[in-house]
């Protein structure tokens, strides 16, 4: 099935006219927008106990250093700056639910009725995921990351980070962890709408190792091994769950494609 035959392939039971590209386009527009306004909204909401969380944030850094921790600035502005992007953590947090359903909002008009239901089972998934993997980032990976970098040649460099490095490099590891476990539910969709075959994913298993790799080295910027192979174990399994979740979107999609009457080439 060429590239143009999957674009214009619509559900045996959708109703409405196919829509253009720019549609699309204005259509993602929107949902981001909508996306958007709600991680303002969360993040305002998110300053009555920031400061908490904040402390909270510095609990491995804390724990590594038996003197206690303390975060420099070196800006006027870096204080409350730090303030603010702990703020805009906890508020793509609370954000999550309404970011996900804007996401399926997005890709619904393209399922059909039955695979609408979907929702019940798309959103608490992802959520799920993303808890996981906030709690994976923070229970696993930022005490272990947090340690070595604290305690690396201590009789030779003095360990007083700031806080725009410090939270900056927290934050940065809690949502990049909790995005990298939606990998399953992304990977599905895309074998549903025909662009993936879960023959591919598994031909292509070194090339996904080498590319978790520089992913995992990525969002753990240490030179530890440890920390980084604690990175790539779920993210690795991850990959595996997600092989069998392209299969199931693989079949879904040759079933409305044969009953379109559009001819399937599989990899």
């Amino acid at each position: 099935m060429t590239s143009d035959e999957r674009a214009t392939l619509p559900p045996p039971d959708v109703e409405g006219p196919v829509m253009s590209i720019l549609g699309h386009l204005n259509e993602l527009r929107v949902h981001v927008m909508r996306a958007g306004i709600a991680i303002l909204i969360t993040t305002a909401l998110s300053f009555a106990f920031a400061s908490r969380l904040l402390e909270f944030l510095l609990t491995p850094y804390a724990q590594s250093r038996p003197e206690g921790a303390t975060l420099q600035t070196l800006r006027p502005t870096e204080g409350i700056e730090t303030y603010f992007r702990v703020a805009l953590l906890a508020g793509i947090i609370l954000a999550m639910p309404i970011i996900l359903l804007e996401i399926w909002r997005f890709i619904q008009p393209g399922l059909s009725k039955q695979e609408r239901r979907y929702v019940y089972i798309f959103i608490p998934a992802g959520l799920l995921l993303f808890g996981l993997g906030i709690a994976f980032a923070w229970f696993v990976l930022a005490p272990a990351a947090i340690y070595f970098l604290a305690n690396f040649m201590t009789e030779v460099f003095a360990t007083e980070w700031t806080g725009d490095e410090y939270i900056g490099f927290i934050t940065r590891l809690l949502l990049w962890i909790g995005l990298g476990f939606q990998m399953p539910i992304v990977i599905y969709f895309v074998a549903r709408l025909g662009v993936v075959t879960s023959r591919t994913l598994r031909e292509q298993w070194r090339v996904a190792v080498v590319a978790i790799a520089i992913l995992s080295a990525i969002i753990t910027p240490s030179i530890d091994p440890v920390t980084m192979l604690l990175t790539m174990a779920p993210l690795s399994a991850l990959y595996v769950l997600s092989i069998g979740l392209a299969a199931i979107g693989q079949r879904q999609f040759e079933r409305n494609a044969a009953a379109a009457g559009l001819p399937i080439t599989t990899d």
